[in-house]
């Protein structure tokens, strides 16, 4: 029992650094594959300049950015004019409101968008379809459901065909996207009811466009692509009131900041080690005090200063490596119970870093006790009461 509590604060310390590093890791996997997804011809054209200092992505300059956004139909005119370079172009924008069936009542997140959203974004349909360009030219009432917002709405039901209440508007389900996961903590994509752009505007009220998302000809082309798109739209707007995007950029900033923060509570959870290796520490202490006469005894009978001490060493090691072992025990079990709510990916690197960090901590806080019972003099100790 004292051995295990001894090793309690590397259990906690390892099983801490190796399940919060997982999920570090999960959640930057995942962002990749989401991204990749979308494929890597894929441009994102934001209103106002998103540019924080050092040139990085800014969450503060997007989020003023996109409340005063000059984007409207006439950029999204401009870039289908670009056929050199702009295979699909799809705008869209985002509106908060409340759907109903009957009286089950749901918060949803409502994407005004074309009918081209469905190639730009990969939404295959599992159950009917995409509403079409004729739907959204004539800004007809029609909706396609998320996944999750389907089920949620209609149960076991087949959505296509019913009407749904969006706000205080009826709507036509035409489709069911196949389910997407994500969300990193904001509304899922499996939530959104996506609805025609021109029904979405004249439902809430406005013509503001909060992104463009522009798949373009070819990968290899990918800046020349980019300069025609930022040429063009030039000529409408001043170059501060949009900008121009890839993947690389925003994966970039995503994932330093996941980086950033993986490291972070790494290291907040090493103070566990730490405070884990002092229990050793004073556990061996104590262990050497009480078994002053076994080291007397061992050192009559003719075992040498570095023998002690390579005995109270290794006690000390083992301690820790089943301890460490224990841990990376727990955490891969807490890996698996959190892979359904949040992303998270046990690596070998975090494993071998957690478990060498757990050994070594045994030996350096192993090594005080262990010089102790190494110094103690064989008379005196074979006289200790």
């Amino acid at each position: 029992m004292r051995s295990f509590l001894t090793m309690l604060g590397v259990i906690i310390g390892v099983a801490s650094v190796v399940l919060l590093t997982s999920i570090g890791n999960g959640l930057s996997a995942f962002v990749t594959e989401q991204f990749n997804e979308l494929g890597a011809n894929t441009l994102i054209i934001f209103p106002g300049d998103v540019f924080g200092e050092g040139g990085r992505i800014s969450s503060e300059t997007t989020a003023t950015s996109l409340a005063n956004s000059k984007l409207t139909q006439r950029e999204v005119g401009r870039l289908e004019r670009l056929r050199e370079h702009v295979a699909e172009v799809a705008p869209f924008n985002l509106q908060s409101d409340t759907a109903s069936v009957g009286k089950n009542k749901k918060s949803v997140t409502i994407l005004g968008t074309t009918a081209n959203y469905e190639q730009a974004f990969n939404a295959t349909a599992e159950k009917g379809r995409f509403f079409l360009d004729s739907e959204n030219d004539d800004g007809k009432r029609v909706i396609v459901l998320g996944n999750e917002i389907a089920a949620e709405l209609f149960g076991a039901v087949d959505p296509v065909g019913k009407r749904v209440t969006v706000g205080d508007q009826s709507y036509r389900v035409t489709g069911v996207i196949e389910k997407k996961g994500g969300g990193f903590g904001g509304p899922s994509p499996d939530t959104y009811i996506y609805m025609p752009l021109k029904t979405f505007f004249r439902s809430y009220d406005t013509t503001a466009i909060i992104r463009i998302i522009v798949k373009t000809k070819t990968i290899e082309r990918l800046d020349e692509h980019m300069a025609a798109i930022d040429n063009e739209l030039q000529k409408s707007l001043d170059a501060d009131k949009f900008s121009v995007i890839d993947q690389s950029e925003i994966l970039g900033s995503i994932n330093q900041i996941l980086s950033v923060l993986t490291i972070a509570l790494g290291g907040i959870a090493s103070i566990s080690l730490v405070v884990g290796g002092i229990g050793i520490m004073n556990i061996m202490l104590v262990s050497v005090t009480e078994r002053t006469r076994e080291i007397g005894l061992r050192k009559a009978l003719g075992a040498t200063p570095n023998l002690i001490l390579l005995q109270f060493l290794i006690e000390a090691a083992i301690l820790s490596f089943f301890g460490g072992l224990i841990g990376i025990t727990i955490a891969f079990i807490g890996t698996l119970a959190i892979q359904s709510f949040i992303p998270a990916k046990v690596t070998l690197d975090a494993v071998m870093l957690a478990f060498g960090v757990s050994s070594l901590v045994g030996l350096i806080f192993g090594a005080a006790p262990a010089r102790r019972a190494a110094s103690l003099s064989p008379i005196e100790a074979l006289r200790y009461e």
